[in-house]
């Protein structure tokens, strides 16, 4: 094996050319004509009376909110469907469909008020029993957001206004599970036994969508009775637009009113340029890599350390998101109030040679698979390689479309796998569904029965205290083992027109346009 110098002047130099490669595209990006990008009727040259256009950097796979888990699906869904309850922009759980709600003395029975007057965008009024409907479906289907429903018991509708929900114990998480994001949205029965909600939704949100031409673009209008008030802003296209650089072009231009396609290497220039605002703001997202346990060597922990010290997240990072992301051991970002201190992994080549000659591993090659429609994780892709081949390991990289690396994540087709986590608010969404023995999202095969009671407790400890110190333990068991190795948390980085006024750039990535207003 080559020294620890020897090692760091050639991480030296790969990472130099890869910098000079990323300064020759951005270059070539700026010295362009000029001339506007043509979007067809993306935008009508910047007349936003018939509505406004915004990128999204890929198409939702499909849009029925208990099936999807494509963050492009809920970009579209965020404004079409509502739930029980909903995060406000401090991610505290507010009133939404259901008013106000109670909980018994014993803490084992909810009762939620529903709004009276709410109707489907299709005309037809939303009550408790479309409620008891659409957690059943998540439920009994075992779909992608069961998981969250594990200590319910039953939930029936006391009348068209009230639904009870009776948990197996004490749920502090309650209200972030089933109002946390739009995947555990109210939907109308008819419209899911029908088929059409996979490309034409129904909720009772504050945009009804109209059109999905796949491979272009999404029609939403504004819903003129949505029960929170029609919004101000008629319209939206979403257009699909995944080359950051077109994007942020049509934006200057006039063409789109806002986008998060945005290359990071272009940030600091956009946060100088006066023709368009841009929000860098902290996430509640994290990255990781996950190995295949189900598989030799990497059911060995000391084969997955060995990888977790090989790895230069300071290197990942640079080259996902210059600059604007904050490497991180465990998932929770510092910003958290369930933030837990974790230092372990620091780079060590030598550690990394260490564990696998114990593990007995020697020449070791596997295989990454990362995402097309994820360019980030393509990118770090050949950086994570170039660091596993110091320590011997050669690594082969298999870039799928999300839809395709979803399958094969599902049917366990992977050595190693580089994704991210969206959405999350409670830690018990950071950490149960994917790594407790059997959790739904548990794809890499972990189990640690000591890990499996502390997560079981931590989503029945009522006391905040008590709560943060069992998933500090948690959380620091997960990263000693290996289940997930994570890299980093990154920032959500959104740009628009200085026109658009009342839009919020959220921690949660959440895009409501129901406040917004342009001019």
């Amino acid at each position: 094996m080559s020294t620890t110098s020897q090692r760091r002047s050639r991480r030296t130099r790969r990472l130099l050319a890869l910098g000079a490669a990323t300064l020759l595209a951005a270059g070539l990006a700026a010295c362009s004509s000029g001339k506007s990008v043509d979007l067809g009727d993306a935008g009508d040259s910047g007349d936003t009376s018939q509505g406004i256009t915004v990128a999204i950097a890929g198409e939702p796979d499909q849009l029925d909110p208990h099936k999807t888990t494509s963050y492009f699906s809920f970009e579209v869904l965020e404004n079409v469907y509502d739930t029980l309850v909903e995060p406000d922009e401090n991610l505290q759980m507010q009133p939404s469909l259901a008013e106000s709600w109670d909980v018994s003395k014993d803490q084992l029975t909810w009762t939620f008020h529903l709004r009276q007057g709410v109707m489907f965008q299709d005309g037809t009024p939303m009550t408790a029993k479309d409620v008891v409907y659409s957690f059943d479906r998540i439920i009994d289907d075992k779909l992608a957001t069961a998981y969250r429903f594990s200590a319910v018991k039953d939930i029936k509708a006391l009348d068209d206004d009230t639904v009870e929900i009776d948990v197996t114990a004490p749920s502090p998480n309650l209200l972030s599970s089933i109002g946390g994001f739009k995947g555990v949205a109210i939907v109308e029965k008819k419209n899911v036994t029908s088929g059409d909600i996979t490309t034409h939704p129904v909720g009772t949100g504050p945009y009804e969508l109209t059109d999905f031409t796949s491979g272009d673009h999404i029609d939403l209008e504004a819903n003129p009775d949505y029960w929170g008030g029609a919004p101000s802003i008629p319209s939206i296209r979403y257009r699909f637009i995944s080359e950051g650089s077109t994007a942020v072009a049509a934006l200057k231009a006039g063409e789109i009113q806002w986008t998060d396609s945005i290359p990071p290497q272009q940030v600091k220039a956009l946060q100088g340029d006066d023709s368009v605002d841009i929000d860098v703001v902290p996430s509640n997202d994290y990255w990781y890599l996950a190995l295949n346990e189900k598989r030799k060597p990497f059911d060995d922990v000391r084969v997955r350390q060995a990888i977790a010290y090989a790895i230069d997240r300071d290197a990942i990072a640079q080259v996902t998101s210059y600059g604007t992301a904050k490497v991180n051991e465990l998932a929770i970002p510092e910003e958290s109030a369930w933030y837990t201190a974790y230092d372990t992994y620091s780079k060590d080549d030598d550690k990394a040679e260490q564990l696998l000659d114990e593990a007995g591993v020697k020449n070791l090659t596997m295989e990454l698979m990362v995402s097309s429609d994820y360019p980030e994780t393509v990118k770090a892709a050949q950086v994570i390689a170039d660091e596993l081949a110091d320590v011997g390991i050669t690594l082969k990289i298999r870039s799928l479309d999300f839809g395709t690396w979803l399958d094969e994540q599902n049917k366990g087709n992977f050595d190693m796998l580089y994704m991210g986590w969206l959405g999350n608010i409670d830690p018990d969404d950071y950490y149960y569904s994917q790594h407790h023995t059997g959790g739904s999202s548990n794809a890499q095969g972990y189990s640690n029965a000591e890990v499996d009671t502390l997560l079981d407790e931590g989503r029945t400890t009522t006391d905040e205290t008590e709560r943060k110190e069992i998933y500090a333990k948690a959380a620091t068991q997960i990263a000693d083992d290996a289940s997930y190795i994570y890299l980093y948390n990154p920032s959500v980085i959104q740009a628009y027109s200085p026109d658009l006024s009342g839009y919020t750039v959220r921690s949660d990535r959440a895009i409501r346009w129901v406040d917004a207003s342009m001019g």
